[in-house]
């Protein structure tokens, strides 16, 4: 009988991973550009994530299956999503308006509650809804820019990225989540572990494909850094290893909801790391966080 409360655990350390992930990630910007210090999360998290499923095969005894034609149609729908959504983030980035696109894709719960309903039929309770609702709306007023410094981050291009991408991260949300689920196996975490090595295997084939043709420079900059990179890797795949183990014990839509704190673990490290104030406007959107994440641990 798996506790109830171990999805949010695993959430929740996922989310702290994944905060220091970025962090990692930053520091890789100055060398690598924007797409290198992307591409890093995963051809170098592939390793991890191989040592995370011997280590469960060998913890419990237990083979990993081959994933069957519908689990594979569901981790390659998922990883393409995940890979797309990153490129509509790195094109906001270009066009000026990272922060508005940011803000648009916080809307990626509601959109994952509702895939989760047409895919797998995940059913939320009415206390859920609101949870949502309440922690995405205090997001995106923690995402939000506060002046009108750039026109230009106000026009149509911008939503557009961050909309899709909120659009293409719900579709891998949900897309983990039905593959892990069509696995069909009692051992939730031989399943999970699973999925993320195949994932993140199709996303590393992709990858070093696309970089092969169009930018080889890069591979070989990413590997003359490949100490830097590991560490992000590491710590990108632990990151994923939790997501995944929260997706097979419960919904793709609950756990991204609760995921929400990362923003305000973003935030305390920003302010410890850059000594920067938090607004009035960023403390209301925190305390709607944590208003949305209590309601949804109640519902």
């Amino acid at each position: 009988m798996v506790p109830s409360w171990l999805w949010a655990a695993f959430t929740v350390t996922a989310a702290g991973a994944q905060t220091l992930r970025n962090a990692m990630q930053r520091d890789l910007i100055a060398k690598l550009g924007t797409g290198g210090a992307t591409y890093v999360r995963f051809l170098f998290g592939l390793p991890f994530a191989a040592l995370f499923l011997v280590l469960v095969a060998i913890g419990t005894e237990e083979v990993p299956p081959v994933p069957g034609a519908r689990a594979l149609a569901f981790t390659l729908i998922a990883a393409v999503s995940q890979i797309f959504a990153t490129a509509l983030m790195l094109a906001a980035m270009r066009e000026r308006a990272f922060v508005v696109a940011i803000a648009y894709t916080k809307t990626e719960p509601i959109l994952v509650a509702l895939f989760g309903l047409v895919v797998l039929g995940d059913r939320l309770s009415g206390a859920t809804a609101l949870a949502i609702l309440v922690a995405t709306i205090g997001v995106m007023l923690m995402s939000w820019p506060s002046g009108r410094t750039d026109d230009s981050a106000y026009s149509w291009r911008p939503a557009a990225y961050g909309l899709v991408s909120a659009v293409a991260f719900a579709f891998s949300a949900v897309g983990y989540r039905a593959a892990i689920l069509a696995l069909d196996l009692k051992n939730f975490i031989v399943a999970a572990s699973t999925i993320l090595a195949c994932g993140l295997a199709i996303q590393t084939a992709l990858i070093l494909a696309y970089l092969a043709m169009f930018d080889r420079t890069l591979i070989a900059a990413i590997g003359r850094l490949w100490r830097a990179s590991m560490t992000a890797g590491f710590m990108g795949a632990l990151a994923s290893q939790f997501w995944y183990l929260a997706f097979a014990i419960n919904t793709a839509a609950r756990v991204r909801t609760l995921a929400l704190v990362e923003m305000i673990f973003a935030q305390i490290a920003t302010r410890r790391l850059f000594r920067q104030e938090t607004s009035k406007r960023e403390l209301v959107g925190m305390v709607m966080i944590i208003a949305g994440v209590i309601l949804l641990l109640w519902g």
